[in-house]
């Protein structure tokens, strides 16, 4: 079985493939401190049953001092099987059309990957993350950039930390757009503001594809992925379709591409 292991800024996900299929998935906690020996265990208690079926291991961190520990703990604790680590000069078949090809992190890559397989066609990956990152995708497959906006979280502890008279709030629906008291203002604000953000972006981009002739006058499918997007995707008019593993997705494909079995 493959594990694959994404390390993001906020969580870290797990998935488990038994072929194409994913047969189970996790999240924990990013904590940037955690030893080799600590990532191991924590993983492997998530694993149970399953952490002596790992046959492979595809991985990825945008996280610095994770990536470091998680080099340690594969070799220490995965040395017997073939294992792949997304970095510069790993093969994604992914075309770059960017400035600099090596500032686009392994994720936006994976993500491109992942969805240019499952639709064959120009994409926008929409990933609520730590960040909300766009990112933008030709009908051949190319990564064209994307955006970056303040995630939803980092804005409400800003504006909680900011603001006085302001609190964190649960980040729930509330009756209506217009709130009625305190709670429900900040909460129309962040899930309808976002919600806006989003739908005024991808607007935008899918029209410069369309004047740029990257989309070739097909369909261009809007994909929502990463922690936060089940709170935003109801309320969005341009959000398509909702893939919470796409990240795992792509690290299945990309293993596939680099490590022979």
């Amino acid at each position: 079985m493959l594990f694959a292991i994404d390390v993001g800024n906020t969580n870290i996900v797990l998935g488990l493939y038994s072929g194409d299929q994913l047969i189970r998935d996790w999240r924990m906690r990013t904590v940037a401190g955690m030893t080799a020996d600590e990532l191991a265990l924590t993983m492997r208690g998530l694993l149970g049953e399953y952490a002596d079926q790992v046959t492979a291991v595809s991985a990825l961190s945008t996280v610095p001092a994770v990536l470091r520990e998680l080099r340690v703990m594969l070799d220490r604790y995965y040395a017997d099987v073939p294992q792949l680590i997304v970095e510069p000069g790993v093969r994604s078949g992914v075309p770059l059309l960017v400035d600099n090809p090596r500032e686009v992190g392994g994720d936006r890559v994976i993500n491109t990957l992942a969805a240019h397989h499952l639709y064959s066609t120009a994409c926008v990956v929409v990933d609520f993350g730590t960040s909300t990152n766009i990112d933008v995708i030709s009908a051949k497959g190319e990564f064209l950039g994307g955006v970056f906006a303040p995630g939803i979280e980092i804005s409400v502890d800003a504006l909680a930390a900011r603001a006085a008279a302001l609190r964190k709030v649960e980040l729930v629906r509330p009756r209506s757009v217009i709130g009625r008291n305190t709670v429900e203002c900040l909460q129309s604000g962040i899930l309808y503001g976002f919600a806006g953000q989003v739908d005024g972006l991808v607007n935008r981009i899918i029209a410069e594809l369309r004047s740029q002739g990257h989309d070739k006058a097909g369909p261009v499918a809007v994909i929502a992925t990463g922690g936060l997007a089940p709170l935003v995707i109801a309320e969005s008019e341009t959000i398509q379709h909702h893939h919470p593993d796409l990240t795992l997705l792509g690290l299945r494909l990309v293993f596939e591409r680099n490590v022979r079995q």
